[in-house]
């Protein structure tokens, strides 16, 4: 019980930190200083038992029109502790990104994406205990936060 409420304290202290992050990433507002429009959505299902899928787009109409502009995308999973547990997928994916690929340091053209995520710690078959990730999308160093929950 006592792991419960130190749980549902550290949640809280994290959701006082979060809206500040959050209210930058609406499609409304994006970033101040960014020079293309990046949507991060809400993971679905959320919350999640087995996998998830992550969409996300990179570049807007002015930025797209440029021919081989490419972004620089990385996406990470992380606990409520800060530490790194997963690196999604690239699902779909079209021209010189191949599905499958993990999402570290990749270079996409603009479009629409979407990740793919096993719900396991990666490079590992072990299954992730139920409870509160984030997931942090970076486009050209500029970072880009949401919340996801696995159950069990």
């Amino acid at each position: 019980m006592k792991l419960r409420w130190a749980a549902l304290v550290v949640v809280l202290a994290l959701g006082a930190f979060m809206p500040a992050t959050l209210t930058a990433q609406s499609p409304s507002q994006p970033p101040s200083g960014t020079s293309a429009p990046v949507e991060l959505g809400q993971n679905y299902p959320n919350p999640f038992d087995l996998d998830t899928r992550i969409p996300f787009s990179v570049g807007g109409p002015p930025q797209c029109q440029e021919q081989g502009r490419l972004y620089r995308v990385t996406l990470r999973i992380y606990n409520i502790l800060s530490q790194l547990v997963a690196i999604p997928v690239l699902q779909g994916g079209s021209g010189p990104t191949a599905s499958g690929q993990p999402l570290e340091n990749v270079l996409l053209p603009c479009d629409r994406y979407v990740a793919y995520w096993d719900g396991k710690a990666q490079g590992s078959t072990a299954e992730l205990a139920r409870g509160i990730y984030i997931y942090r999308l970076e486009v050209d160093g500029k970072p880009y936060v949401k919340r996801m929950f696995l159950r069990k």
